[in-house]
């Protein structure tokens, strides 16, 4: 699975997180997931949930410290998947 198709899944777990007014086809890879998507601490744990799901990985506690961005967070799923 290339970056590309990551990144969709990845953007299809997040929406349903975002905050309101926050337009979800600006989402690119230096969103973060906190400040600009308007995600809480709480929705973050079941982004993380959902992506283990998903990709048939498991995410370490420091690896999810790493996911600020979408960016970084397609990172630590490759990495994860490798």
């Amino acid at each position: 699975m290339n970056r590309e198709e990551i990144l969709v899944k990845l953007k299809e777990i997040i929406k349903p997180f975002i905050g309101e007014g926050v337009d979800f086809d600006a989402l690119n890879e230096e969103s973060d997931l906190i400040n600009d998507l308007k995600i809480n601490s709480a929705h973050l744990v079941d982004i993380v949930l959902d992506v283990e799901t998903e990709f048939d990985i498991v995410i370490d506690d420091d690896s999810i410290n790493d996911m600020v961005t979408i960016g970084s967070s397609l990172d630590v799923v490759e990495k994860m998947m490798a």
